[in-house]
């Protein structure tokens, strides 16, 4: 059970959760659909990293299954680097005023995969992880809220860099375009506490079905209708979620979870430049402080 991190003095714990891990998409390419390009040597999943780092996150989780994980490390490393902290001209030291932020690789849980691993139970298992990992190291570094982006969603993710106060604070945050969020199934942006972990959780365990007949646990489910968790929107798991305080509206967004949508975009006449490889790129932790462009 996830539950809240105890507050330092000036301090707030927000753990970025990106899932990747679930339905394949209809693209049908030899690689995973989060490294779709969305613009010159720019993929989706970068993207949405970028908007954790611009949300002020201070650590990043990438859910995935393990035999793409080692693709998308080749692209992003383990760690990306602060936008408002990065390259402080005016500092006397300006690389000691830099902060990384370390971006980890989760694993669906093998009795989790092709049975629970919708886009939106990756969400829920990249947040347990992240408490539970963050509390075998220290009660103090436990996340106290986490905030969810996608990969299959298109828009400037600068666009919050103003709002990070109101993203790391105890009030609710949430992206939406023209009226619609993540309760209307749209890849937009949003946090959730605890409170909200389980109450997603819960649709999924009641709603969603196993192997066997909940009323009957010798009678089998036809195979068609086994699991039926992995099919499940992001409106359905987190429609109940207390999605309020602070909305901001992006001025574009595109979704890009099928190849019509994609084309859609890319043929809009919008455009993301990606951040210099010194902030977004491939980096090591063995590699700090060297010349690694």
């Amino acid at each position: 059970m996830i539950e809240k991190g105890p507050q330092l003095i000036n301090s707030f714990h927000l753990a970025g959760i990106i899932p990747v891990a679930g339905q394949k998409l209809d693209f049908g390419f030899p690689w995973h659909d989060c490294l779709q390009p969305i613009g010159k040597n720019y993929l989706a999943v970068e993207r949405a990293v970028w908007e954790c780092a611009c949300a002020g996150c201070e650590t990043i989780w990438i859910v995935c299954h393990d035999d793409m994980q080692p693709l998308i490390r080749y692209r992003l490393g383990d760690y990306v680097q602060d936008p408002l902290r990065h390259n402080l001209t005016r500092k006397t030291f300006p690389k000691e005023h830099e902060r990384v932020i370390p971006i980890y690789y989760v694993p669906i849980h093998q009795k989790d995969r092709d049975k629970r691993d919708s886009l939106g139970w990756s969400v829920l298992y990249g947040a347990l992880t992240a408490y539970w990992l963050s509390r075998t190291i220290s009660k103090w570094v436990i996340p106290d809220k986490y905030y969810a982006c996608f990969p299959y969603g298109v828009y400037d993710p600068e666009v919050i860099i103003p709002h990070r106060s109101k993203i790391s604070n105890k009030k609710g945050f949430y992206l939406s375009y023209d009226g619609k969020d993540v309760r209307n199934d749209e890849y937009l942006a949003f946090t959730f506490d605890s409170e909200d972990f389980k109450e997603a959780r819960r649709v999924i365990r009641e709603q969603g079905t196993g192997q066997f007949n909940d009323y009957d646990a010798k009678k089998r489910i036809p195979i068609e209708e086994r699991w039926s968790g992995r099919h499940f929107k992001l409106d359905k798991i987190f429609k109940n979620v207390k999605i309020k305080d602070t909305k901001v509206e992006v001025p574009w967004y595109y979704k890009i979870d099928n190849w019509d949508n994609l084309k859609k975009y890319l043929g809009s006449g919008k455009k993301l430049d990606k951040p210099p490889k010194s902030m977004l790129g491939y980096h090591e932790w063995n590699m700090i402080g060297e010349d690694n462009e």
